[in-house]
């Protein structure tokens, strides 16, 4: 039994070094760090859109010593601005996230995506042999699993929907909500992140097409698709060991040392989903409230370039700019700078020495289908606090965290002073909790565990 792969982005990325010979570097994200041993011990192949250097259309991974294939589809400049820019990021994502006014529901974007999920389709039916499994990702490739259902009955398939699925009241706006559902109820099973998700799901197959649920199932034209709430996880080994290492370690110091106050930490990408102007506004707040907070305390803020080509994006990234400037104006005074901001993609390592160096960790999306970086802090941090948007996926999971409504400006910025100035025990304490659970479902569990009741199906 082998195991089909099929995601929007690849596993390893094509570098060239410095003498010129092409290497396959892993991806950095939770889905390559899953996925990756998991098919290296089935075999089988991994779909995906190759993006660079396209016209390397299949390559056998990893590269010393292969383990399966990969097939990279070369999709053209329209289908990229259509399906991936245009539907997949100016539809599903701000509706998913209950964006409605951000959303852009064109007819020419919506035919694009259902022609590139034809072709990630049809890559999966060629690359089929008899009992593989099918494993489908996320909302860029949501038609897909009706599409290999129509050409393999017999097939094991699954999906698993990594963003929030939303209310049916807002799910609904979708023009093509009907054909959206079909294409998912080809799996027979459907994984997200909550029990609410699964709900809403459940909800929206009932109003959209009069499907029957019971329990954890749907039923849609003679077919059961079996639903899951399974929330992804981190490698907390892998957390823990690399922030206890000592060039982890150092570089945490030196941020320490650089900064010399009480360190307030976001990283996010830079999406209009993550509340990071409203962060600003409550750390603005906080030290109006709290004058003798200035010159002690700064907010540094890692901001993630992303989907640079889409305007919201940009107009994003003037605003949050403008908010920095603005703060700094009010606030800086004996060469202390409130905010620092950093536009720009960090490695893994400098990560952790961020996390190891906070002393708050501020995750406050206004929605997010889950959330790592709250995992990853509290499996990195030696005694910080972490604040948590009751919106992020992760809050069921990790109730030990001071969890905020981060539309409540005001609610956010007297939750900073609890968190600035909670015990040293009680942080450990909470910090402890925390990891204990996030061991208990870390991320290869997640993926063992999918791919074991998707062959039970």
């Amino acid at each position: 039994m082998g195991l089909i792969i099929i995601s929007n982005r690849e596993p390893y990325a094509p570098k060239r070094g410095e003498d010129g010979e092409l290497r396959w570097v892993p991806s950095i994200g939770g889905l390559t760090a899953a996925l990756d041993p998991a098919l290296q011990h089935a075999g089988g192949t991994w779909i995906a859109w190759g993006e660079e250097l396209p016209e390397i259309s299949e390559v056998d991974l990893p590269q010393d010593a292969p383990r399966y294939r990969l097939k990279r589809l070369r999709l053209s400049e329209a289908e990229v601005r259509d399906f991936y820019y245009g539907f997949s990021n100016r539809a599903l994502w701000p509706m998913s996230h209950y964006f409605i006014g951000r959303t852009k529901y064109q007819t020419a974007t919506w035919r694009a995506y259902v022609n590139v999920n034809r072709r990630f389709a049809k890559a999966a039916v060629e690359s089929y042999r008899e009992g593989d499994l099918i494993w489908v990702h996320d909302y860029q490739l949501a038609l897909v699993p009706r599409m290999i259902r129509e050409a393999l009955p017999h097939a094991r398939i699954g999906f698993f929907w990594h963003i929030p699925w939303p209310s049916a009241e807002v799910f609904r706006t979708l023009p093509w909500d009907r054909e959206l559902l079909d294409g998912l109820l080809g799996a027979d099973l459907i994984g997200m992140h909550t029990q609410d998700y699964v709900r809403y799901f459940q909800i929206a197959c009932e109003r959209v097409l009069g499907a029957e649920t019971e329990g954890d199932t749907v039923r849609w034209q003679d077919h059961i698709s079996r639903m899951v709430a399974r929330p992804i996880g981190i490698e907390v080994e892998t957390f823990e060991e690399l922030a206890t290492s000592p060039e982890v370690e150092e570089e945490a110091d030196r941020i320490r040392r650089t900064l010399q106050t009480q360190i307030l930490l976001g990283v996010d990408r830079l999406d209009y989903t993550k509340g990071i102007p409203e962060r600003l506004e409550a750390f603005d707040a906080f030290l109006d409230r709290h004058p003798e907070a200035r010159g002690r305390v700064t907010l540094l803020q890692i901001a993630v370039p992303s989907r640079e080509r889409v305007e919201s994006y940009r107009q994003l990234r003037a605003q949050v700019e403008g908010l920095v400037g603005r703060i700094n104006g009010k606030h800086t005074r004996d060469g202390w700078s409130p905010v620092q901001y950093i536009y720009r993609g960090v490695s893994r390592e400098e990560l952790v020495a961020h996390y190891r160096a906070a002393d708050v960790m501020l995750v406050t999306p206004l929605r997010d289908g889950l959330n790592l970086v709250a995992k990853e802090f509290a499996a990195s941090s030696r005694d910080g606090v972490l604040i948590l948007s009751r919106f992020a996926g992760a809050a069921d999971e990790m109730p030990e965290a001071l969890q905020v409504n981060p539309y409540n400006v005001d609610g956010l910025a007297g939750t900073l002073l609890e968190a600035l100035q909670m015990p040293l025990d009680e942080k450990k304490a909470r910090l402890q909790r925390l990891r204990e659970r996030l061991k208990q479902s870390d991320l290869h569990a997640w993926a063992e565990g999918f791919i074991q009741e998707l062959a039970a199906t």
